[in-house]
């Protein structure tokens, strides 16, 4: 009778906890910057090295911000990307996005760099950046 009851335990058990959802992302620019509005898909040609208009800059490697931009925005799993930069690299044709370790490090990098392109929580906006996209 125990062992007949303890999947039903488990089930329950589990399907009472909630993970915590991530945040909304935003892509946000300088506030000078000239940009008012970006889809996804323009957005990604900055990430992927299509364009060169907007200096990328990228969040922490393995964080979930970032897991979560490559596959709402990018359309891409990590190792993608990876993938794609290290043939840009290979070839000469550029170098990957600088690397920063929180949504703090990007704005602020963001604030000194009137061209420069990244994305944050969306509750970590302030005046020292301009959202041009919502990715829900």
């Amino acid at each position: 009778m125990k062992n007949a009851l303890f999947p039903t335990v488990i089930a329950t058990v589990l399907s009472m906890i909630t993970l915590p959802a991530l945040a909304e992302l935003v892509i946000v620019v300088n506030p000078q910057n000239q940009a008012s509005r970006m889809t996804s898909a323009q957005a990604s040609q900055f990430f992927l090295g299509g364009s060169v208009m907007f200096t990328p800059l990228e969040q922490a490697d393995g964080s979930a911000i970032r897991s979560e931009f490559y596959k709402k925005v990018l359309e891409k799993e990590p190792s993608q990307v990876q993938a794609i930069w290290a043939k840009i690299v290979f070839t000469g044709k550029g170098k990957p996005p600088k690397e920063y370790k929180s949504s703090v490090e990007v704005k602020k990098a963001i604030s000194e760099n009137v061209n420069a392109i990244g994305y944050i929580e969306k509750s970590a906006v302030d005046d020292s950046v301009k959202v041009i996209a919502t990715i829900p």
